[in-house]
């Protein structure tokens, strides 16, 4: 029998035996998680938590959990549970790893896939849940949703940067970027029956970055985030990681008003803005120093105060996606922004 059809009988069974997470009927049950540890011990009780807006049971902590990029499997890896994972999928363009603190765990979790998340490597994975969020990796285009997921009965958690809102669901984003990477360490260490080790974390981050933003400068010169892009720049609106990251540093987003997260403007507004730093998202085949190169080449950007003096300041992918690098990030682009004087 091919693995992928034995691995699709596995957990069709699973399935029919109630295992895994479901829409709550009755919201009683939030918050009713043990003090267990990830191995989910006889008497871990179900947990209920929103996610996205929905009210979701988790019968038991689960045990081989797929993630989808960099700052989702960071996520769980901070939250020490490695042990947890199957594997995840990352592009080699977001793997750059070597001097995080998480170096052991991605040399002890399986790397699936460079490529994408697909329904048949969890299947083969035999992931118990995917941890993954819209735009990365969850979309109706490639049909890896949820709903898809959990037909086959493999639980899902989605990140709360990629939430989406509106009537067309297209927006993403339903509350500021580090509440919702506060939100997701505190669902998932009581999913994991982890409490205390996610109170800890978030403590810790919020302190990091009130040490930050006491050290920031008082002028705050605008920023803008530049992803990617020729025709239209890629950038972030305010639901977006770079916003919090950038206010909590001592800046102004220059697309604050974006009501989405990762989204499209004009040069045109770009130039209406006249940022007084742009801020570099560092991944992807358009290396860092091309992208500046063409910035600082693009005839429409002229006299832009950032490239007027060349304030442009490179951040990694990784810190700027909802992760457990962001309290760093701040820290790291307020030192920046501390030598920069707005408008001049």
């Amino acid at each position: 029998m091919p693995r992928r059809s034995a691995a699709l009988l596995t957990v069709l069974a699973l399935a029919l035996t109630g295992c895994g997470a479901r829409v709550a009927d009755d919201p009683a049950g939030a918050g009713t998680a043990g003090r267990e540890t990830a191995g989910g011990r006889p008497g871990h009780r179900p947990v209920t938590v929103e996610n996205c807006g929905v009210r979701k049971t988790y019968d038991h902590p689960p045990r081989r959990v797929v993630t989808n990029d960099v700052g989702i499997t960071e996520i769980m890896f901070a939250l020490g549970l490695a042990d947890r994972m199957a594997g995840y999928v990352m592009p080699d363009d977001k793997g750059r790893v070597d001097a995080v603190p998480w170096k052991a765990a991605y040399g002890r979790v399986p790397w699936l896939s460079k490529k994408t998340l697909t329904r048949e490597l969890a299947l083969d994975a035999r992931a118990d849940l995917v941890f993954a969020g819209w735009n990365y990796g969850f979309g109706e285009d490639n049909g890896l949703t949820p709903a898809s997921l959990e037909k086959l009965g493999i639980d899902t958690y989605v990140l709360t940067e990629s939430c989406r809102h509106g009537a067309d669901g297209g927006a993403r984003g339903v509350m500021p970027p580090l509440e919702a990477l506060y939100t997701d360490l505190t669902n998932l260490g009581k999913i994991f029956g982890v409490e205390d080790r996610a109170a800890a974390l978030v403590k810790r981050y919020r302190r990091q970055i009130a040490e930050a933003a006491d050290r920031a400068a008082a002028h705050r010169p605008s920023v803008f985030l530049y992803d990617d892009g020729r025709d239209k720049p890629l950038t972030a609106g305010r639901y977006a990681g770079p916003h919090d990251i950038i206010t909590k540093a001592g800046g102004v987003n220059a697309m604050a008003d974006l009501k989405d997260s990762w989204t499209t403007v004009g040069w045109e507004t770009v130039v209406e803005r006249d940022p007084d730093v742009i801020v570099i998202n560092d991944y992807g085949d358009t290396s860092a120093a091309q992208k500046k190169a063409f910035l600082l080449s693009y005839p429409p950007l002229a006299h832009v105060s950032a490239i007027k003096h060349r304030r442009i300041h490179v951040m990694d992918y990784a810190e700027l996606v909802e992760s457990p690098r962001n309290p760093a990030a701040v820290g790291a682009l307020a030192r920046y922004l501390r030598g920069v004087r707005a408008g001049g």
